[in-house]
C-alpha cells in the first residue's frame, strides 16, 4: 500500500517545510489538489504554487484537480511539475483529450469518479489510464467520514482490469484503510491523519501496517 499525504491537510503558511516532512516522514507521493470553487465549492491553489512546493522533494506529484476544465489547464500543471494528473469524469473536457494532452506533456493519466457516479462511466477508458481514483467523500473539503459502500466501486475496477492502480481519497485512518486494502486498493490519500498526528511518520507506519494486516 502506497500513502500520499494530502497537502491539503498542510500548514499553508510553511509549505516548503511540511513537503520535506512529509518526504522524510516515509509519504510515497505528495497529494496536490487542486479546486475552482466552481467543480467543488472551495479554492486551493494553482501552478504556481505547485511549481513552488516542486524543489523541495523527488516524490511523485500526484495531482488532483477537482475543475470543471481539465484539459485548459493540465498543460500548466504539467509545465509545474506534475507526475501523476487526476481528473474527473464528470468535468467538462473530452476525457479522451484530456488523456492524450497528458500524457503528451509527459505525466501519468488518472481519472476520479464522485461516490454519487458509476464508476462504469470510466470503463471506456481503462486501456489508457494509469489510475483510477474512487473518492471516498464528496470532494472539496478535507476530514470528511470514509464512506465504505465505495469499495464496491474498487473491487469492480480491479474485476475489469486486475493490474489497473486503484487510489481512494478521503476519511482514511488506520480502521478504514484496512477495508481499503481488502477491497484492493494500491494507494491510499491521507490528509488530517498524517499532517495533524504528532508524529507524521509514525502514522504513516501504522497506515501501511494496518493495511498489510488486513491482508493476512
Amino acid at each position: 500500500m502506497l500513502i500520499a499525504p494530502s497537502m491539503l491537510a498542510s500548514d499553508f503558511s510553511k509549505l516548503s517545510d511540511e513537503i520535506i516532512r512529509m518526504d522524510i516522514s516515509g509519504a510515497d507521493w505528495i497529494h496536490l489538489d487542486v479546486m475552482d470553487g466552481h467543480f467543488v465549492p472551495n479554492l486551493t491553489f494553482g501552478p504556481p504554487i505547485v511549481a513552488a512546493m516542486r524543489p523541495y522533494t523527488d516524490k511523485p506529484f500526484d495531482v488532483h484537480l477537482m475543475i470543471d476544465e481539465p484539459l485548459r489547464y493540465a498543460p500548466a500543471f504539467l509545465k509545474a511539475g506534475a507526475d501523476i494528473v487526476t481528473f474527473h469524469a464528470e468535468s467538462l473536457s473530452d476525457p479522451g483529450q484530456t488523456i492524450e494532452t497528458i500524457r503528451a506533456g509527459g505525466a501519468k493519466p488518472a481519472m476520479s469518479v464522485k461516490p454519487g457516479t458509476p464508476v462504469q462511466k470510466i470503463f471506456p477508458y481503462l486501456d489508457r489510464l494509469y489510475m483510477v481514483l474512487v473518492m471516498t467523500v464528496e470532494p472539496g473539503f478535507g476530514g470528511q467520514k470514509f464512506m465504505p459502500d465505495m469499495m464496491e466501486k474498487v473491487r469492480l475496477l480491479k474485476k475489469e482490469k486486475p493490474d489497473l492502480l486503484v487510489q481512494v481519497d478521503g476519511g482514511i485512518h488506520t480502521e478504514t484503510i484496512a477495508q481499503a486494502a481488502q477491497a484492493g486498493v494500491d494507494i491510499c490519500v491521507a490528509g488530517t491523519g498524517v499532517f495533524k498526528a504528532p508524529d507524521a511518520a509514525e502514522a504513516i507506519r501504522n497506515l501501511k501496517a494496518a493495511a498489510q494486516a488486513a491482508l493476512k
